[in-house]
């Protein structure tokens, strides 16, 4: 082998450096046997060309090493971890914090073999029905979900999320906005009240199926107290914008988690001091939810108003003015939506802060069919006031109003505070059609305001011939019907009294005696025997009469007022 070498004359480092990089390179590599160096020229071309050929071998070698573990999991996590030290170092951060950032990150790598984000790539029904095999059991336990339907768990389920959180790592703090739910599978967190002097109050423990962060999520407040870890925790986490959506659609759900809460199925200081939040939130709910009601009712939808119902609204909720769903489907005069709401067993009858009921709606809104539909499930037209009402309708000449609501059951004699009838308005004002509508509703020609007037007095003031023939006709036939119905003066519903003192009205003071009250009689001959009667005046009825209080002769009860002062004294005085 040493023939093969340069001669003696060599440079000895060029030797020494040539036998080294054969060494290091093996000596097949380099085709030993078929090149070998006779001089110092070659054995320097040698030498650079064996180095060249181990720079390009490792660098083959490399690459391909990196594009086999490219990706990795090991490789994502030094590439993660480097990130963060760049980030940590550019803000400089303190040294606990770093600590907890690594600690948190290291768990996160050394837990991801059973991460949830290996399941991304699957369809979302495998990935539900995964969910629900692995999670289902904590979520149902959690007493906040107490009493809740199995539809709405199943939504909770396959929208949570799976953490870990090391001992000592704050998951809320006090006095921030909270935007996710968490439970808890297992492990232990304590919650903590920080003091105004900063100083901390342990309030409570979390253990498995435990919640928090919802009093903060579902009454939209700030976090009252600090939750901080105790042992390794797994936590399951839903973020509040989907848990809003899930309420919205199971708001019977709702309801019961809130009232979970107020009777104490969760266990809790913290919900005793916040029992008005609760309280309010669930008001402003069941106000909310009155109003998607009536929004649909008033908008004619009956597909979402089935499902609102369907789900748990009550359909006899009344908005900020006292409507109803039936209110509202009435006056926009929906058959299907009033039907509907009839099957639910709604209250037909209810009124608004306006004494108005479903029916009136109907009836002022022209919704003739939707009218008949109430009357024939046994609605009644229920009006307070309603001879005020029928006059005021007279007097502003509404002819197709006072036409329904006649057909529809309102009595056509009812009277106002002065006792005038509608027919009295009519006959006053010469509307004759509306008169002509009166009667044939029945209303009666005999009836007698305060004053004594009756329509057909009104007629003759108003100067209407063909209206005074109308009434004259009606008086006639009314007569034929009802004899004694010209002896009626006013209803049972509005008698007349006066109180009669024995004594005439302007006798000094000290002859004045004590009077009688009396309901005023058919006519005036029987007021004067009653009072003479009850009040044993010397003289008896014959020879006496009835004065006013300016001494006038009073000859017809029709004169007399309710509440009038008379007088009775001997003609022969």
């Amino acid at each position: 082998m040493l023939e093969c070498f340069p001669s003696q004359n060599s440079s000895p480092y060029y030797l020494m450096g040539y036998l080294a990089m054969l060494n290091e390179y093996p000596l097949s590599a380099a085709g030993y046997g078929d090149i070998h160096a006779v001089n110092l020229r070659e054995m320097i071309f040698i030498m650079i060309y064996v180095s060249f050929d181990m720079i390009l071998g490792a660098y083959l070698i490399g690459n391909m090493t990196a594009l086999i573990v490219k990706g990795s999991k090991t490789e994502r996590f030094r590439d993660k971890m480097t990130d963060l030290k760049k980030y940590m170092d550019r803000n400089r951060l303190g040294r606990d914090i770093r600590n907890q950032i690594k600690g948190h990150v290291r768990l996160q790598y050394e837990s991801s073999y059973t991460e949830a984000s290996v399941l991304q790539d699957l369809p979302i029904s495998i990935r539900a029905k995964i969910s629900q095999t692995l999670y289902k059991s904590y979520v149902e336990n959690i007493p906040l979900f107490k009493g809740c339907s199995s539809e709405f768990i199943n939504q909770i389920v396959v929208r949570v999320n799976e953490e870990f959180f090391l001992p000592g790592e704050v998951i809320m703090e006090q006095g921030n906005v909270v935007d996710q739910l968490y439970f808890v599978c297992h492990g232990t967190l304590e919650e903590v009240g920080i003091r105004a002097d900063g100083s901390e109050e342990r309030v409570s423990n979390f253990g498995p199926n435990s919640s928090f962060g919802e009093i903060s999520i579902l009454c939209n407040i700030p976090q009252h107290y600090t939750v901080r870890v105790c042992k390794l925790c797994r936590l399951l986490r839903i973020d509040k914008q989907s848990f809003s959506n899930i309420l919205e659609i199971y708001f019977q759900d709702g309801r019961i988690i809130l009232n979970n809460l107020l009777e104490g199925k969760v266990s809790n200081v913290r919900v005793k001091q916040l029992e008005s939040d609760i309280t309010f939130h669930i008001g402003k709910q069941e106000a909310e939810l009155a109003l998607r009601v009536n929004s649909a009712a008033y908008h004619g939808d009956l597909h979402q108003l089935k499902g609102l119902i369907r789900a748990g609204a009550d359909p006899d909720k009344t908005d900020y003015d006292g409507r109803s769903p039936l209110h509202l489907a009435s006056s926009r005069g929906y058959e299907d939506i009033t039907l509907f709401l009839i099957q639910e067993d709604v209250d037909i009858n209810i009124s608004d802060k306006f004494v108005n009921t479903p029916l009136l709606e109907a009836i002022k809104n022209g919704h003739d069919r939707v009218a008949s539909i109430l009357v024939k499930e046994g609605a009644e037209l229920k009006i307070d006031a309603a001879g005020s009402f029928l006059c005021t309708v007279v007097a502003r000449g509404d002819s197709d109003f006072l036409k329904r609501i006649l057909s529809n059951g309102i009595d056509p004699n009812s009277k106002d505070y002065d006792h005038r009838t509608p027919l009295h308005v009519a006959a006053s004002e010469g509307l004759y059609l509306m008169t002509k509508l009166l009667l044939g509703a029945g209303a009666s020609v005999f009836s007698k305001d305060r004053w004594g007037n009756t329509p057909l007095g009104e007629a003759q003031i108003c100067g209407n011939n063909n209206l005074i023939k109308l009434l004259e006709e009606a008086k006639s036939t009314q007569l034929f019907e009802f004899p004694d119905c010209s002896h009626e003066t006013t209803d049972n519903a509005h008698l007349r009294k006066c109180t009669v003192f024995p004594f005439h009205p302007w006798d000094p003071k000290d002859k004045s005696k004590h009077g009688i009250v009396l309901w005023v009689p058919q006519t005036i001959e029987e007021l004067i025997k009653t009072s003479a009667e009850q009040l044993n005046f010397p003289s008896g009825s014959r020879g006496s009469c009835i004065l006013s209080e300016d001494a006038g002769k009073i000859l017809n009860v029709d004169m007399i007022s309710d509440g009038q002062k008379l007088y009775l004294i001997s003609q022969t005085n």
